[in-house]
């Protein structure tokens, strides 16, 4: 049984993860901790955090529309190698064994608070590379193996299809925000389908989570552009570097 504060500090957490998603990514970086510090064992909380967000990246998408439909045949390329990826993804974090999980968990998280510390790095190869035309092999190659990663996780998953992206496509960055949270949705909707049946989703927060990441997430989406992101990067990735401390020790 859930206490108030608990549900409070799940709904917070929904919220923040929604709103840093739409803007920037990397969202399950505050939720998923919050879940495991609220005593919910890791592969049941990647689970929640993963059905709970839906909503999230749905309000996201929905605040871009505009721009996404500037985008719609790109999106149907790239919708059945996402939606594999992320349910396969999720498979193999249901069949995967709770100590092995968790052991990872730190170097998953370090990892996508690195991918979101090179963010601008990764913009500045895109515009030197120039307006070549894309490799669609390669970028559906890639989408699949972001896909697969957040089926399995989710943590800087928004990061790494904008940086796959933006390195493939001379689309604007608007554009580009817009198309990956329509892919974020795809993915994460397919692996939470699967999840549902899965026997370890936490309701109880899935409930709070949920109208928490919907308000983040479409707020989030109409903020794109007047946030700065390189502090919005700062927060998120010294929130990530001590969970992940948090989860070595």
């Amino acid at each position: 049984m859930t206490t108030f504060g608990q549900e409070l500090g799940a709904g917070a957490a929904g919220m923040a993860a929604g709103l840093i998603n739409a803007v920037a990514g990397g969202g399950t970086l505050v939720s998923f901790p919050v879940l495991v510090a609220l005593g919910v064992p890791a592969v049941r909380a990647n689970v929640t955090n993963t059905v709970a967000l839906c909503p999230g990246y749905l309000g996201g998408a929905f605040a871009q529309r505009t721009e996404l439909a500037e985008n719609v045949q790109r999106l149907k390329s790239l919708l059945f190698v996402a939606a594999i990826g992320g349910l396969t993804g999720s498979v193999l974090l249901v069949l995967s064994p709770e100590k092995l999980f968790r052991n990872l968990v730190p170097y998953l998280i370090l990892g996508a608070c690195a991918l979101f510390a090179a963010q601008p790095r990764l913009k500045a190869l895109r515009h030197r590379a120039g307006d070549a035309p894309p490799n669609r092999l390669l970028l559906a190659l890639s989408v699949f193996a972001c896909a697969l990663y957040g089926g399995y996780f989710g943590a800087g998953l928004g990061i790494m299809l904008l940086a796959v992206l933006g390195l493939a496509l001379p689309d604007p960055l608007p554009r580009l925000n817009a198309l990956k949270q329509a892919l974020s949705l795809v993915i994460n909707l397919l692996a939470a389908l699967f999840f549902v049946f899965s026997g370890k989703v936490e309701w109880q927060f899935v409930a709070v989570m949920a109208v928490g990441s919907l308000i983040g997430g479409n707020l989030g989406g109409r903020l794109v552009g007047r946030l700065k992101p390189a502090v919005l990067r700062y927060l998120v990735i010294t929130f990530g570097i001590a969970a992940a401390v948090k989860f070595f020790l």
